[in-house]
């Protein structure tokens, strides 16, 4: 039987994204599956016209995913900044159309199971819908959201809210089971206890999200919680064999604590006691005087942290700006910033227009890939673990060298070349002019788009004495300095933040920042370790370009001191 022209139709649509994978690490890839999934509706629902024997049960989901695409289409990108309807995207394609495919072939089809089998293979996979997931943990620790503000799409900038149903967040509850993160796992399924709770429909059962919401409680060694959720569920269903034996062993273990806790002598109990104030008032003086990485990381991502004294702030100023007099700045200086002194980072405002962005994104969106890292030792390029943006994002490999996919680094990014496009041999001048150094030697022009809940976690961008064959492959030294735009307003999160010295410096679309890495000397400024904030509501496009160290001799000369 010959298959509708709508089947050729999509088949062509879907063979544009067929060699791309990683969904979640780029939003402004994810819109492709916004106008797929709309094709599938519309392909969906030329069925039902078709088979009026399961109009009832189809016609329902036809009807709903035909308004959510309609709404998204709209504006893909701003629907898919929200981590929900990017999650829920995800979730969708990968989970329910399967299953909807299952119910079609319970019954004599052809077209429309034919379409969506051929289809699925350009579908996202369990590690998108997982990756989508975790980028939803992610942003709730780093910008300390409860799980019910985000089940109900109350996050800062939101244009299209989105609620998360029963399903939604049991679906989050079990992959953090699957990660034994019993911590989000517990978050997750008392939230979908409580939808139920408020009277939610739904074909989940209460009994299956108490089973693992008080064995989640008990992992974390709250056994006598663990217990009131283990009698609740038999309360449901007294025959339910798990949980029979898990109130034993609760009662048990309780009864033994107890037992223990009598037979305690008294002045142990002091002894403890006192060790453990101790403890706390080291411990609390510890914490004030070094805060971990990590946690001025996210204090900085929440606009909290560390502030400038009034009299550093009183030395930033904002100017007209020429290099020197360079000829094509003279009559049109641009606008200068100071952003931070220590290390001295600067923004340049209006400094690439809106054309310029379109044209940089069309190119850059066909080459997308999964973020790499160089790897210092060995120079070659693999994929790295902390990066989420989208080429999956590239950083240098400590170890080897080379540049290596960044699994730290959630994002996607492409590098382009003047043999592209003559924009970017405009762009790349226009950064020659300002900063005075030599572009022959600098890296192409990388740019990223962050994905869902994107990050880059704290790194630095040049090479450390203890890597000393990092750029080695290039044959043009370190990097000397970092030139970033920003292509595009962020609604909440994505800020670049320097932990050691508490700057944030936050997304301005036509901006670009400027820092150098080194001091004249050569040797590195370790106070220039930065990060790219988690992007909460929003869709974050960077481009950047590394300079090295080659070339720039008579343009910066080096300084006699090590720190000059």
């Amino acid at each position: 039987m010959e298959l509708p022209c709508w089947c050729f139709l999509m088949l062509s649509c879907l063979q544009s994204i067929s060699a791309h994978n990683d969904f979640f690490t780029s939003i402004g890839q994810m819109t492709d599956l916004l106008y797929t999934e709309k094709d599938l509706v519309t392909s969906l629902k030329d069925y039902i016209k078709a088979e009026e024997s399961k109009l009832d049960r189809l016609k329902k989901w036809a009807d709903k995913l035909d308004s959510l695409s309609a709404t998204a289409t709209q504006d893909p990108e701003g629907f898919l900044g929200h981590p929900v309807n990017a999650f829920k995207l995800m979730k969708r394609l990968n989970t329910e159309w399967g299953d909807l495919e299952s119910l079609v072939l319970s019954d004599t089809t052809d077209g429309f199971i034919s379409n969506l089998t051929i289809q699925r293979q350009y579908f996202p996979t369990d590690e998108d819908q997982t990756g989508a997931a975790k980028a939803l943990l992610r942003l709730q620790d780093t910008y300390r959201l409860d799980a019910n503000t985000i089940s109900k799409g109350n996050l800062p900038g939101v244009k299209h809210k989105s609620l998360m149903t029963v399903e939604d967040c049991y679906e989050l509850g079990k992959i953090a089971y699957s990660e034994v993160d019993y911590y989000h796992t517990e978050l997750w399924m008392a939230q979908a206890l409580r939808q139920l709770d408020e009277g939610e429909e739904s074909p989940l059962e209460k009994v299956t999200v108490l089973d693992y919401l008080s064995y989640a409680i008990y992992q974390q060694g709250e056994i006598e919680r663990a217990l009131e959720y283990t009698k609740r569920l038999l309360e449901l269903d007294p025959e339910h064999q798990r949980a029979n034996g898990n109130l034993k062993y609760f009662e048990f273990q309780l009864e033994k604590q107890r037992k223990a806790a009598k037979e305690e002598p008294q002045e142990q109990k002091e002894e403890v006691k006192v060790n453990q104030t101790e403890k706390k008032k080291k411990k609390s003086k510890k914490e004030f005087q070094l805060i971990p990485e990590r946690k001025k990381y996210e204090m900085l991502c929440r606009g909290e942290g560390i502030r400038m004294t009034p009299r550093r702030q009183s030395r930033l100023f904002c100017r007209y700006y020429d290099n020197k007099h360079n000829p094509k700045y003279v009559l049109a200086p641009v606008k200068q910033q100071d952003e931070w002194d220590r290390p001295y980072i600067v923004r340049y405002l209006d400094i690439i227009s809106d054309k310029e962005i379109e044209k940089v994104k069309q190119l850059a969106k066909p080459r997308l890939r999964r973020a790499t890292i160089s790897n210092p030792i060995t120079g070659v390029l693999e994929t790295a673990p902390y990066r989420i943006s989208k080429r999956r994002a590239t950083v240098h490999d400590p170890q080897t060298g080379k540049l290596t996919t960044a699994q730290y680094r959630v994002s996607k990014s492409a590098w382009l070349t003047g043999y592209d496009d003559p924009a970017i041999d405009v762009i790349n001048q226009r950064i020659e002019d300002l900063t005075g150094l030599e572009m022959d030697t600098a890296e192409e022009l990388q740019v990223a788009n962050y994905g869902v809940g994107g990050q880059y976690e704290p790194h630095f961008d040049f090479g450390r004495k203890d890597e000393p064959d990092a750029f080695k492959e290039l044959g043009t030294g370190n990097r000397i300095a970092t030139w970033l735009f920003y292509m595009s307003d962020v609604a909440a999160g994505g800020a670049t933040v320097f932990p050691d010295v508490g700057a944030s410096v936050w997304p301005q679309k036509g901006s670009a920042v400027f820092w150098y890495n080194l001091f004249p000397s050569g040797e590195g400024d370790y106070s220039t370790r930065h990060a790219a904030c988690p992007v909460l509501v929003g869709n974050k496009w960077v481009s950047n370009k590394w300079i090295h160290e080659r070339g720039q001799e008579w343009r910066r000369p080096c300084g006699l001191n090590e720190t000059d």
